[in-house]
């Protein structure tokens, strides 16, 4: 009987996964993951992906042997980890699904050829998005840089299709020997310093835990989601961006699930596929234009006069702004590993206009510590955020973090929770203690420059000083 390597990586689930699915057609199958984050050039998996990792890979596993299977381990370069196991149990073929990143894409094609003047067949499918990126173009044959007429086209042109069932496992697919695994503890993917505790408190890694968030969403939160999807004071965002990252559940399940739950004119289900739509604009992006990683999509930004700030970028990654919402949101990415999209816009509109600190920096910054920390969607938020990249916003529009914390946290129940030094504080002064009487402050045993930050800039001014730099560039 055939038996088929299948090497996963964005993709640790067991349904709707293409390539295990197809795997199981033809014979026995080895499900492979393979620890080789030097590949990826310079974007490995941070330190709140690689807790993540570890969480995924060993619910993957016990996964996979209740179905009769499992996952086998290795580590190292992935041609000669592929090579070893077609030699240690005779697979005739390496499935896997298609990978976008530049660094992964590029290897995955040279792996492939490898394997092939070897003998091995090689076959990738699509699992990782609702669209091949170079499927879909403008009227003139090139890439979309404008997300609206994106989503008419991709939309129009991309049949979704029901998820695939379960991949047949068990006794008739399983090798007569299993090969050589390594133990994921091995691979010291586990902080050794705890401050891991508030994503232990938040999520539950793994296939299950992605249909049981998803679920809750449909259950809990999708009705009111146009509404809701700004206020980070509530819970109205489904909050699977993780999920999706690690390929726990796919897009396709998620865009069905919600059509099943929503009416044609759903507009809450709307606005949500909407945004599993941008997630594939931003993938279609870095598809096309693989150098935004590190470089402005817009050439004249190569010349914005960044500051060389080493204490404000610390400032600002410790929530020591002085400004509650900007704080509240670095707050909550440090102890949970993920920020609410609409205080990601915040911060980020902050640390380029404000601070005047390159939006690299932040990204730089979001990879390490998030635990969604996407590629794709990493590089277009920050350069949308800094006016740099496709579809972004103007660099002259800039978010006051005043104004933006008093619209979406309105009763500062989202800074109370974050920013415990304010908590007690009446809603008028949240989101601007420095207003605050001094009688007040001390009532509530609010010391502003002791027991919380004086505002490290003066955001009128920072805006003025931030479109003149725009002006030497414009």
């Amino acid at each position: 009987m055939s038996t088929t390597l299948v090497w996963l990586s964005r993709d640790l689930r067991r349904l709707d996964n293409p390539a295990l699915y197809h795997a199981a057609q033809r014979g026995n199958v080895v499900p492979v993951y393979i620890w080789s984050p030097g590949e990826e050039g310079d974007w490995g998996p941070g330190g709140a992906r690689r807790w993540w990792l570890h969480h995924s890979l060993t619910a993957l596993d016990q996964d996979l042997r209740d179905h009769g299977s499992r996952l086998v381990l290795r580590s190292g370069k992935s041609l000669a980890a592929l090579r070893d196991l077609t030699a240690a149990t005779g697979a005739d073929a390496v499935y896997w699904n298609t990978r976008y990143e530049p660094a992964l894409h590029q290897r995955d094609e040279q792996v492939a050829e490898a394997l092939k003047s070897d003998g091995v067949e090689v076959k990738t499918f699509a699992g990782t998005l609702l669209h091949d990126p170079d499927a879909i173009r403008t009227g003139s044959g090139g890439p979309y840089k404008v997300y609206t007429p994106f989503w008419r086209k991709m939309t129009a042109q991309t049949a979704i299709g029901e998820p695939l069932g379960p991949p047949r496992l068990g006794e008739t697919s399983a090798p007569e020997a299993w090969p050589e695994s390594a133990p994921v503890a091995d691979w010291g993917l586990l902080p050794t310093i705890d401050w891991d505790g508030g994503l232990d408190d938040t999520w539950t890694p793994g296939e299950q835990g992605a249909h049981d968030r998803l679920e809750r969403f449909i259950a809990e939160a999708a009705i009111d989601y146009e509404d809701e999807r700004n206020r980070p004071d509530h819970h109205g965002t489904a909050m699977l961006s993780p999920h999706l990252h690690h390929g726990e559940i796919s897009p396709r399940q998620v865009w069905t699930a919600v059509e099943a739950w929503a009416t044609n004119s759903n507009a809450d289900a709307t606005a949500f596929l909407k945004e599993i739509a941008w997630r594939e604009f931003s993938y279609h992006l870095l598809y096309h234009f693989p150098a935004t990683t590190d470089a402005p999509l817009k050439d004249k930004f190569a010349a914005f006069p960044w500051a060389n700030d080493a204490d404000g970028l610390e400032r600002w990654q410790k929530g020591l702004t002085g400004y509650p919402i900007v704080d509240a949101g670095m707050r909550q990415l440090y102890h949970i590993g993920w920020m609410h999209n609409r205080v990601r816009m915040i911060v980020a509109s902050f640390l380029t206009k404000d601070l005047l600190i390159a939006w690299q920096d932040g990204a730089r910054w979001f990879w390490d510590t998030l635990v969604d920390a996407d590629l794709a969607s990493n590089t277009m938020g920050w350069q949308w955020a800094a006016g740099s990249g496709a579809d972004a916003q103007p660099f002259f529009r800039i978010f006051n973090p005043i104004s933006q914390g008093e619209r979406y946290d309105p009763n500062g129940d989202y800074v109370r929770r974050w920013v415990p030094e304010l908590a007690k504080l009446p809603k008028k002064y949240i989101h601007k203690p420095w207003e605050a009487p001094r009688a007040l402050l001390e009532q509530f045993g609010v010391v502003l420059g002791d027991t919380y930050p004086k505002p490290m800039v003066d955001h009128a001014e920072a805006r003025d000083i931030a479109l003149e730099a725009y002006q030497q560039i414009k």
